[in-house]
């Protein structure tokens, strides 16, 4: 696959990133770059490889799933900037 200037302009276009005209031959280019890059790790055979969630082999250490009943409503609402009758104060929006 490879991109023209054509496709270079409208992905900036979609990317909202403006683009001159000195700039479109070197960002082919490296879009051009990228996609033989992606070209050859699709070309590389994975079967039988599991998954990776680090480099490193570790287990997370999990909590009980455990339903509680809260009760803190007090401390969070000291974190509000502005609070009444229990509930967040925040600036109206939508007029």
């Amino acid at each position: 696959m490879s991109v023209d200037q054509a496709t270079v302009r409208r992905i900036a276009t979609l990317a909202r990133i403006a683009v001159t005209d000195e700039e479109v031959p070197h960002l082919q280019g490296e879009l051009n770059a990228i996609l033989r890059f992606v070209a050859e790790l699709d070309a590389v055979d994975v079967t039988g490889v599991e998954p990776m969630t680090s480099v490193t082999p570790m287990a997370l250490p999990l909590r009980p799933d455990a339903v509680t009943a809260g009760g803190i409503a007090d401390k969070v609402m000291r974190n509000a900037p502005a609070s009444e009758d229990g509930y967040f104060v925040v600036p109206k929006v939508i007029e």
